[in-house]
């Protein structure tokens, strides 16, 4: 067993580095947007963020996981080459058309999104940002793939590190607005491309492989009403905070979320690694057993991981973002941060539908949870506000894991029940909610350190065989 993670866990250890890095660079930032975005005008960032984010699983169209499932079946350069060809066509057309659809329809898309003309020049921006990292992202995608993790590493770190700067240089010496920080993004995009440009020549054809391309959406678009679907689970609560109350309710949101995307320096360093290597060794004798065992592992580690988070973060947080305007925001990160780990984890947990070819199932179950998501957000936020759009995450996130896990133990059945997963996840949120509870209401910290206690018992009293298990092989 130890053996078998040695791939994954140096992969993930490099990932891990690279996203320490960017995600540093992106807290770093956060006091910088406070400190010069009121809490409206990051409302109106917030808002771009989640037009930009779902128009950005419509480009990919599910290319990201037919080119991973497809890649892997060959080991001829040519081939992989105009997989990857077919690939960047595909996006292309998508791209252009919303920016053609977005021009024509400009004054609308302002106004549903900000319920103003304000911030037209941002949509513009966005369509940039893109177009540009349409280019950048299918490159870092082909480095992936061929477990060159280094050049990922280098590039995506060297771009966000340019985004902040641009972004610091345009909001303090150009113009205190939203602009300033897609200007930077667009610009750091574009440098980025210059150095890519090589390998971007090699995937650029005007030969159009129809058979080739339709193979590919035929694999990843059934995967593309679940990406819009997981898009308004996680996105969808900014719009109804924006209706039912202001732009500034989203930006104080907003910050709270970006906040608990601590927990993706755990997370996403995994999720970039598990897909190669989850397809390289599905044809292995002890594939599910692996499985099995790399879910309580990222259960119980992400468990820990987040009770640092609602421990520590809130003090950090008043340390970090100043002012009076943003404060309320701290108590929202921890239970956000759950949020954040159930959008990891049921990527890892459907492992079986993406091997067995079954990812139209994807799509019926995160399409029930999203029509759950808006159900939640419209009784939930009039009465509760920002905590209604946090439980409304919460729950939908939860129920799409639940759902997955389920349906991918009848197609590829692991040794294992979802119960014992269940079992660890309520020690960690009902923890987290006690926590939280603690520190809302002011109380002696010495309670917290109750807390932590009762969940390490019950955590390694119910894993305690599974351990020595894993520990042997």
């Amino acid at each position: 067993m130890i053996a078998t993670l040695k791939r994954l866990g140096g992969d993930s250890l490099l990932y891990a580095l690279m996203n320490v890095g960017t995600k540093l660079i992106a807290f770093l930032m956060l006091p910088i947007y406070t400190h010069y975005l009121n809490p409206a005008q990051m409302g109106a960032f917030e808002m771009m963020e989640a037009l930009t984010s779902v128009l950005t699983f419509i480009i990919i169209f599910g290319t990201d996981n037919s080119l991973a499932f497809y890649f892997y079946d060959t080991d001829e350069p040519d081939k992989r080459l105009k997989l990857f060809r077919a690939g960047l066509q595909i996006r292309l057309i998508i791209v252009f058309a919303i920016i053609l659809l977005f021009a024509s329809f400009n004054e609308l898309v302002g106004q549903l999104l900000f319920n103003s003309q304000t911030y037209q020049n941002v949509i513009f921006l966005g369509l940039l940002v893109l177009l540009l990292d349409t280019l950048v992202t299918l490159v870092l995608t082909h480095y992936r793939f061929s477990f060159q993790v280094r050049k990922v590493a280098i590039f995506t770190v060297l771009k966000l590190l340019m985004v902040a700067i641009f972004s610091y240089l345009f909001l303090r010496f150009f113009m205190n607005s939203v602009d300033s920080i897609f200007l930077g993004r667009a610009l750091a995009s574009a440098i980025i491309i210059v150095f890519l440009l090589g390998k971007i020549k090699s995937f650029v054809s005007i030969r159009l492989d129809k058979k080739l391309i339709l193979k590919l959406i035929k694999y990843g678009a059934p995967l593309v009403p679940a990406s819009i679907a997981f898009w308004v689970i996680t996105f969808s609560n900014r719009f109804f905070l924006s209706h039912f109350e202001t732009l500034s309710t989203v930006g104080i949101y907003g910050v709270a979320i970006k906040f608990a995307t601590v927990i993706s320096l755990l997370t996403s360093s995994v999720q970039m690694a598990w897909r190669p290597y989850s397809m390289s060794i599905k044809n292995n004798e002890n594939a599910k057993e692996t499985f099995v065992n790399i879910f309580y592992f990222l259960m119980i580690s992400g468990n820990i991981f987040l009770l640092v988070v609602s421990t520590f973060v809130p003090s950090i947080m008043g340390v970090v973002v100043s002012g009076e305007a943003y404060k309320d925001s701290t108590h929202y990160i921890a239970l956000l941060s759950v949020g954040s780990f159930l959008s990891f984890y049921y990527l890892i947990i459907s492992v079986g539908l993406f091997i067995t070819e079954k990812t139209k199932v994807l799509t019926t179950y995160v399409l029930i949870s999203a029509v759950g998501s808006v159900i939640l957000n419209i009784l939930l936020i009039p009465i509760f506000s920002i905590w209604g759009a946090v439980a409304s995450l919460i729950i939908s996130y939860l129920i799409v894991n639940i759902l997955i896990f389920n349906k991918s133990q009848q197609f590829y059945k692991l040794p294992t029940s979802g119960f014992g997963l269940l079992l660890h996840f309520s020690y960690g949120i009902s923890s987290i909610i006690a926590i939280t509870w603690i520190q809302v209401k002011e109380l002696n910290n010495l309670y917290i350190l109750f807390i932590w206690l009762i969940f390490i018992f019950a955590s390694f009293s119910t894993s305690y065989s599974r351990i020595k298990l894993i520990w042997r092989r």
